[in-house]
């Protein structure tokens, strides 16, 4: 959170691997400005801004010569440090969310707590191992490393589909809405949402 109250942040992030700037803003309206070396990831990551109402710009480099792995883990990582920044304190906010989103055959959930305990649960089986170039165990490298640098509890559960791009798809705007919502704030809530007066 910035010093005038505006629930945003950035990082930058510079390795061996991989170059990246991101900023981020909770309080938004659904605009991205994406620039990665990650196609598919760039088409995610402006659903999820999309469907959160954030604002997301991404600049990011790095050695997909290899393969992606690299650059979508730190993209990742970087996310998840300006989620939890751009959060401060947690004051009023709702905390917990719980959303299914469908896309055409597909159906996913995701169940977010936003309480500063890092955990991952992940249930997803999809037909094929690539959409286009990008390979699907990325996702759950991504969202893993998103949930322990934002420090939230992450539930991803695909329930069924039979196109893989559908099934990621519904799982990123589910990610999006969630987050939306669990960040939220609620007036009713004084404080933080926790009986230990602190998340």
């Amino acid at each position: 959170m910035t010093d005038n109250g505006i629930r945003a942040a950035s990082v930058a992030r510079k390795t061996n691997e991989t170059d990246i700037t991101l900023a981020f803003g909770i309080d938004g309206t659904g605009q991205s400005q994406l620039e990665t070396d990650v196609p598919f990831l760039n088409h995610m990551l402006d659903l999820f801004t999309k469907h959160g109402q954030f604002d997301l710009t991404v600049e990011a480099r790095g050695d997909v010569d290899i393969d992606d792995h690299h650059t979508v883990e730190d993209i990742g990582i970087c996310l998840g440090q300006t989620i939890r920044e751009a959060l401060g304190d947690k004051r009023g906010i709702k905390r917990y969310a719980s959303v299914f989103v469908p896309m055409d055959e597909a159906l996913a959930q995701v169940v977010i707590d936003l309480s500063n305990r890092p955990h991952f649960e992940y249930r997803a089986q999809y037909p094929s191992q690539q959409v286009g170039s990008f390979s699907t165990e990325l996702v759950q490298e991504f969202l893993w490393k998103l949930a322990l640098e934002a420090r939230m509890t992450l539930h991803v559960i695909v329930h069924y589909g039979f196109n893989t791009h559908h099934m990621i798809e519904a799982v990123f705007k589910a990610l999006g809405r969630a987050l939306d919502e669990a960040s939220s704030i609620d007036p009713r809530v004084q404080g933080v949402p926790s009986t230990k007066g602190v998340l």
